[in-house]
C-alpha cells in the first residue's frame, strides 16, 4: 500500500437494525488487499434492495463478507495484491460481497471490470449488481433467445431498466409492469414493447390478449407472493420463471398441474453467496457480450439521482419510497 492511502477511512455504519435513521458515518482502519484482491478508492456506490434488507436486519452478509453495506462500486485501484492482475490507477467497477458504502473497498480482482468507454465513474457505480444479476438470471439460467417474449416486473427499477434494455438489444419482445403511467412510458422509451400499470391494469389478461393466449417465454420476478400464480398464468408452453426476490413474500400457492401441463420451469437464484469463480466467469461474459452494448450506447445506465454519501439516510428513504427510475447512487467522494 502506498503512502497516499490513509490509515483510516469513513464508511456508513449501522446503529442497529431499523430504518434509515440507523445509518451513521463512522471511521475504521483502511483494509489491505490479499493476494487476489484490489483496494478500490470508491467514487460511487450503487444502492440496491439487498442493502435495505440488510439494514433492516433481514439479510445478513454471507460468511467472510464485510458487514458494511454496498454490493457494487466504481473507483480507482489504490493498491493491488500480487495475484489481482490489475494496475494501481486503473478505473474499474466491481461487484463486491459487501463494503461498498466506504471510501475504500476490497474486491476480488476477477470481479473488477474496466469502466466502459464514455461512462463516468459515477455512472459506472450503477452497473455491477444489476448487470451481473440480469445476465446471470435472464441469459444464463433462463436462456432467453432472440425472438422470444420476455416479461420483467418492476420495469422502472435498477434491475428492470437493465433487463428491458438488454432483452431488447438482444432481440426479444419485452413486456413489463410498473406502478405509474409515467414509469410505463419510460419503460417503453427504453425498449419495452408493452408496459402495464399494475395498479390499473390486469397484466395477466393484457398479456393473454396481446399474445392471443400464447403467453411469454421468460419471466424475471422480484415480487413473489400472489404474483407466483399470476406468473404461471402468463407463461407460454415450456416457459421459464426465474425468481430473484420476494418483495411481497416468500410463500405462495401454486397450481402444480399447470406447471406439469405447460411443461414450465420454475427456478430462481441469489448472486451474493456465489463463489469467486462463478462471479469471475460472469464478469468475463459481461465484458465480452455487454460491454460493447454499453460502449456503443445501445444500453445505458439509467441514473435517477446521485446523492453525497453523507446524505445516505435521505438516499435510502428516497429509494424505499419507490419513486426512482433506474439507479440511486452514492457519491463516495463528495
Amino acid at each position: 500500500m502506498t503512502g497516499q492511502i490513509p490509515e483510516k477511512m469513513r464508511f456508513v455504519g449501522l446503529a442497529g437494525p431499523g430504518g434509515p435513521e440507523v445509518l451513521e458515518i463512522r471511521s475504521m482502519p483502511t483494509p489491505a488487499p490479499r493476494a487476489h484482491e484490489v483496494l478500490i478508492k470508491v467514487h460511487a456506490a450503487g444502492i440496491n434492495r439487498p442493502d435495505i434488507l440488510q439494514r433492516q436486519g433481514k439479510y445478513p452478509p454471507p460468511p467472510g463478507a464485510s458487514p458494511v453495506l454496498g454490493l457494487e462500486v466504481a473507483g480507482v485501484v489504490a493498491a493491488a495484491g500480487a495475484e489481482a492482475a490489475l494496475d494501481v490507477g486503473a478505473e474499474v467497477c466491481a461487484l463486491v460481497p459487501g463494503g461498498g458504502y466506504a471510501e475504500y473497498c476490497l474486491a476480488p480482482g476477477a470481479h473488477c471490470l474496466p469502466v466502459p468507454q464514455g461512462l463516468s465513474l459515477l455512472q459506472a457505480g450503477g452497473i455491477p449488481e444489476t448487470f451481473f444479476t440480469v445476465w446471470a438470471n435472464v441469459f444464463q439460467i433462463a436462456a432467453l433467445k432472440r425472438g422470444e417474449l420476455f416479461l420483467v416486473h418492476g420495469g422502472a427499477g435498477g434491475i428492470g431498466t437493465t433487463a428491458i434494455q438488454l432483452a431488447h438489444a438482444r432481440g426479444a419482445q419485452v413486456f413489463t409492469t410498473a406502478g405509474t403511467d409515467d414509469k410505463c412510458a419510460t419503460c417503453v422509451a427504453l425498449g419495452a414493447d408493452h408496459a402495464f400499470n399494475y395498479k390499473t391494469q390486469d397484466f395477466v389478461e393484457e398479456i393473454k390478449r396481446i399474445t392471443d393466449g400464447r403467453g411469454v417465454d421468460v419471466i424475471l420476478d422480484m415480487v413473489g407472493g400472489d404474483y407466483a400464480e399470476k406468473n404461471l398464468n402468463c407463461l407460454a408452453l415450456r416457459g421459464r420463471l426465474v425468481q430473484i426476490a420476494v418483495q411481497k413474500g416468500a410463500m405462495a400457492s401454486l397450481n402444480l398441474a399447470k406447471i406439469m401441463q405447460k411443461r414450465l420451469i420454475v427456478t430462481g437464484s441469489t448472486l451474493r453467496p456465489r463463489s469467486i469463480e462463478e462471479k469471475a466467469a460472469l464478469a468475463q461474459e459481461l465484458k465480452a457480450d455487454v460491454w460493447p452494448l454499453l460502449e456503443g450506447g445501445k444500453v445505458k445506465v439509467i441514473v435517477d439521482r446521485i446523492v453525497p454519501f453523507t446524505q445516505v439516510r435521505a438516499a435510502h428513504e428516497y429509494f424505499e419510497g419507490g419513486a426512482h427510475v433506474g439507479k440511486v447512487i452514492l457519491n463516495m467522494a463528495a
